[in-house]
């Protein structure tokens, strides 16, 4: 069922070593940290901006993020928190696909990005030179992406998703009776298709950071630590999902934190979802998947590079300067506002459901 069927070779993509990126920051005592945590938020203030930010980038921008009013979440919940608030600019701490969804979703509104350099493994490798044709020659298919794709991928989609929906979603065109050109990670996928039985045709991409956890090496880490829950990311290989105990989004693994009985954890994603981990299972001992063991090359070392491109100084160079501005075509950004505002009401669609097997719990 499904299958990669002549898919595109897709594009090699170079991402950088997230050593080196961190590398490249100078040295910051405490006192001018302060300093500039306390101009940025001055300037929020003063530029009737709001600060969103992704769990993945360091703590210092989340920590900032939440005293402002401004928002720390999944992409999914970012895009919903931008689109809802009254302030007349977005400062988007994460990766570029993030700043174009607040973009299509907010044309009115200025939308700045800490970095433009900030991309993602995952939108690199679906270009919509190659994907858009792709999509024509498969015309008995519902396109769907996953939301790390860049405005034109998501232009050309019947529908955006995010890893904490996809799932439903799937269900939902599988009982329509409706075949998906899924887009871009195949681990998800194929995780998506394992679970829902959907049939689906996938686009062979995957990310930096997810692609590097090491079933073998996990395997023994078990061994290590038998009273340990493992939370992995469907973005992972399935070889390490065979051995995960929760496979959620971000925010599902956060709440699983929470939740689980057990004290430790391994989890297998970005290590920057540990600082609202802490702070939501304070108790919880938290050890990062291992990405060592064969083929291992440590690009990433579990931090993507492209979220360690988000700093304090770039904050606020880009809040005084006014510059690293989202801009899109207008054409592009209507044609996937529709499949971006699809994402929104199933989302919202689901919470009731949610709610009403809560109060049953």
């Amino acid at each position: 069922m499904g299958g990669f069927e002549a898919v595109p070779t897709i594009p090699i993509v170079n991402a950088p070593v997230t050593a080196e990126v961190l590398a490249r920051a100078a040295p910051m005592n405490e006192g001018e940290r302060q300093q500039i945590i306390d101009r940025i938020k001055r300037l929020l203030r003063e530029q009737d901006a709001v600060l969103v930010a992704h769990y993945y980038v360091h703590e210092d921008l989340q920590m900032i993020a939440e005293e402002t009013g401004g928002f720390v979440s999944d992409s999914l919940d970012m895009a919903r928190f931008g689109n809802e608030h009254s302030a007349t600019t977005l400062v988007v701490a994460g990766v570029r696909f993030m700043g174009e969804t607040a973009k299509i979703l907010n044309p009115e509104k200025r939308v700045l990005m800490a970095t433009l350099e900030a991309e993602c493994s995952l939108d690199l490798q679906c270009p919509a030179d190659r994907f858009i044709p792709f999509c024509d020659a498969h015309p008995d298919c519902t396109v769907v992406v996953y939301s790390n794709t860049s405005a034109e991928v998501k232009a050309r989609a019947d529908w955006v998703v995010t890893s904490g929906i996809a799932v439903q979603l799937a269900r939902h065109l599988k009982e329509r009776g409706e075949r998906i050109l899924w887009a871009p990670d195949r681990h998800l996928g194929s995780y998506i298709r394992q679970v829902t039985g959907a049939d689906m045709v996938l686009w062979p991409g995957g990310c930096v950071v997810h692609e590097a956890f090491k079933a073998q090496a996990l395997a023994t880490l078990k061994q290590q630590h038998p009273e340990a829950a493992v939370l992995a990311h469907p973005e992972s290989p399935a070889a390490v999902l065979e051995l995960a105990d929760v496979i959620g989004s971000t925010t599902q693994l956060i709440n699983a934190a929470r939740d689980l009985p057990q004290r430790v954890l391994i989890v297998a994603t970005d290590n920057g979802i540990f600082h609202k981990m802490k702070q939501i299972a304070p108790t919880k001992l938290l050890i990062e998947a291992p990405t060592a063991g064969a083929g291992a090359t440590c690009q990433s070392c579990a931090h993507c590079p492209w979220m360690a491109m988000n700093d304090l100084r770039g904050l606020v160079r880009v809040l005084e300067r006014g510059d690293n501005e989202i801009r899109l075509d207008e054409e592009v950004r209507v044609k996937a506002l529709r499949a971006t505002g699809r994402m929104l009401e199933f989302a919202q669609s689901l919470k009731p459901a949610a709610a009403a097997k809560s109060s049953t719990a």
